[in-house]
């Protein structure tokens, strides 16, 4: 690909308008051929964020009105308007975040997947109806939208992850304020012009790209009902805290750190092809990749030779390379904090198993698949950063265990409890993971990462906060109940 494609040019949307950011500079570079600029443009403003928020609270009244089956007819025009834009975008999403092109496509492919499912959304039940111990009455359970809902989504999915919130954000009558990831703002801007010639009104979706604070501000804006968030842990828990000190509903998707465990008696084969797909594929920048491998001594040794034998054939390379298997991270700093964790797990005791050869001409934001084997000693192990940090990059830590018990205890050590794989063709030991691996998406036999739209997605204990995502849950959030207690009066 030459790298004479011009920069596209980045705008806010508010208000049914496009304009240009009147803050400072905002530059989309391609992680994966340092100097390329994919876009370009100006942040926004406090003042645009607030002129936002208003668009926003002012079109929530006529736009709750409107039915839902027309509510979603928007979405299922946008489904279509992506999918016919798949080529295109998959390739400006593989340059302006570093997937492969392969993965880029079934990203946007995935995106308007999800718009289908939420725009049949008025073909479901929309409440309940409950038996009344009084004679003459019914009792209904009704649900009406928050009102001003704020989405602040990260790079990793750029236009995935905003598709799932903001789908069922609107659907279900809300008004959208989007603050996306900075990294990758020209998805963003992709989405949003989707939705804005599927026939959006002006104000029901609102886009303003800019730094992190503006995230805080939105969650701080007194028109705000509701946020909903995907990132870090650490940004996760101060916006859900900004947010209940104001009563504000607050959902947010944090961290993990995702376990596979082979067993005995395991497909070795499969195991090791989905552990590799679970943990480098995106380049392990996603929530539910694997990170951590929990092998039963019995088979570890066998296992680690299939896997890095396959891995010896995994090409690392430009996204947009079809013979290419794994991108770059987002950015050279997010490299460089990857490489900071592998060198401190190796200070700490971990070995290095395995590490991928890259391109002469990689740049400092690509770091090869690597594997790192904890020390024996559990304290040890549990202590070292590549078993108990989330570095977000294509790095696996294997432990070996005794037996299956020992393996589930390790697999659910930390804080986290976002995801886990299970390899394992004994039905017990299923039995036993299910009960004993506190997640909230438990994967037998596949890879931990990857989630279908009409079921729950979301993470227990530290990884998630509020109503799962996805699915008929995302109504716990993005809809309140009103209990109707129904009577007529006496009859004629």
């Amino acid at each position: 690909m030459p790298h004479t494609i011009p920069a596209a040019a980045l705008r806010q949307f508010i208000a049914g308008k496009w304009e240009d950011g009147d803050g400072a500079g905002l530059a989309s570079d391609n992680p994966a051929r340092p100097g390329e600029t994919v876009a370009a443009g100006r942040q926004a403003t406090a003042e645009q964020l607030e002129r936002a928020v208003a668009a926003a609270s002012a079109a929530a009244p006529a736009w709750s009105a409107v039915p839902m089956h027309e509510r979603g007819a928007v979405l299922l025009r946008a489904a279509a308007l992506l999918e016919g834009s798949a080529e295109e975008l998959g390739l400006e999403l593989a340059r302006e975040e570093g997937k492969t092109l392969i993965e880029g496509r079934g990203e946007v492919a995935r995106a308007a997947q999800i718009l289908r499912y939420y725009g049949n959304e008025g073909d479901r039940p929309a409440g309940e109806v409950f038996s009344s111990p009084r004679r003459g009455e019914q009792i209904l359970v009704v649900r009406k939208p928050l009102g001003v809902v704020g989405v602040v989504t990260p790079f990793n999915f750029p236009i995935a992850i905003p598709a799932w919130k903001i789908a069922p954000a609107l659907v279900y009558g809300n008004t959208v304020v989007w603050k996306p990831a900075s990294t990758v703002p020209l998805l963003a801007q992709r989405l949003a012009e989707v939705l804005d010639g599927a026939g959006l009104p002006k104000g029901v979706l609102n886009l303003v790209m800019g730094p992190g604070a503006l995230g805080t501000e939105l969650v701080e804006h007194p028109l705000l009902d509701g946020l909903t968030f995907t990132g870090s842990t650490g940004v996760g828990r101060r916006l859900a805290a900004a947010g209940a000190g104001r009563g504000v509903p607050v959902q947010a998707e944090m961290g993990g750190k995702n376990a596979a465990v082979v067993l005995a008696g395991a497909d070795l084969d499969l195991a090791a092809e989905q552990v590799m797909f679970g943990a480098f594929r995106s380049t392990g920048q996603k929530c539910t990749a694997t990170s951590r491998l929990v092998l039963q001594d019995s088979v570890a040794d066998d296992f680690l030779a299939r896997l890095t034998s396959r891995l010896q054939d995994w090409s690392t390379g430009d996204p947009v390379d079809p013979s290419v298997q794994m991108g770059p991270l987002v950015s050279a700093s997010a490299a460089d904090g990857v490489r900071r964790g592998i060198d401190e797990a190796l200070a700490g005791g971990a070995t290095l198993v395995f590490q991928g050869v890259l391109p002469e001409e990689a740049g400092d934001a690509f770091i090869p698949p690597t594997i790192l084997e904890l020390p024996a000693g559990q304290a040890d192990a549990e202590a070292n950063p590549a078993w108990a940090d989330e570095f977000f990059g294509p790095v696996l830590a294997v432990r070996r265990a005794a037996d299956a018990a020992q393996a589930f205890e390790w697999a659910g050590q930390g804080e986290y409890g976002l995801s886990a794989a299970v390899f394992t063709q004994d039905v017990t030991r299923v039995l036993e993971a299910v009960e004993g691996i506190d997640v909230g998406i438990l994967h037998v036999n596949s890879e931990s990462a990857g989630a279908d739209p009409h079921v729950p997605f979301g993470g227990a204990r530290k990884s998630g906060y509020g109503p799962k995502e996805q699915g008929q849950s995302a109504k716990e959030f993005f809809t309140h109940t009103t209990t109707v207690y129904l009577r007529g009066g006496n009859p004629a």
